[in-house]
């Protein structure tokens, strides 16, 4: 099962909706959306505007594969769960948010992270639905996390503080 989730945002995400209704028509796989604001009601999907966040956990729990937009609790979520998200960024000029925060966004935390799989062009979904498998597997095991590092020189500032 893939699982799809747009968030919350008021603006519509119609592209992402509609792209993944009809990539469920054509494939045997089955989608579960959560649709959030967008106008376009699938067909070949099971959805609902909003689920409740222990639903969505399950779900995303559940999913082979997650699929969401480009907010950070979205995508920040099943990576806590063990999963490989691949992110789709509202764009400005399709009036899916008001500019393109979530774009530069996933494309940073994709660079310095390198665990989610930023989508600019919901074309290219299919695609990487395809190999998400041997993409995953070269992607790092673990979510990186410069806390360590951050603890240690905050330690030095602080002895140099009481010297």
């Amino acid at each position: 099962m893939i699982f799809v989730t747009v968030g919350t945002h008021e603006q519509p995400f119609n592209r992402l909706v509609e792209y993944m209704d009809q990539w469920a028509a054509e494939h045997e796989e089955s989608v579960i959306m959560q649709t959030g604001f967008s106008t376009y009601e699938p067909k070949h999907c099971e959805w609902s505007k909003l689920y409740p966040y222990s639903q969505m956990v399950e779900l995303v729990e559940k999913a082979r594969i997650v699929i969401t937009h480009g907010g950070p609790s979205s995508f920040i979520m099943p990576l806590q769960i063990g999963k490989v998200p691949i992110v789709v960024p509202r764009k400005k000029e399709y009036d899916e948010h008001v500019n393109d925060h979530q774009l530069i966004f996933a494309k940073a935390v994709a660079e310095r992270q390198g665990n989610i799989i930023v989508v600019e062009n919901e074309k290219d979904i299919a695609e990487i639905l395809k190999s998400y498998e041997d993409i995953v597997a070269a992607m790092p095991a673990t979510l990186k996390s410069n806390n360590l590092s951050f603890n240690k020189n905050l330690e030095k500032i602080v002895e140099k503080l009481f010297e």
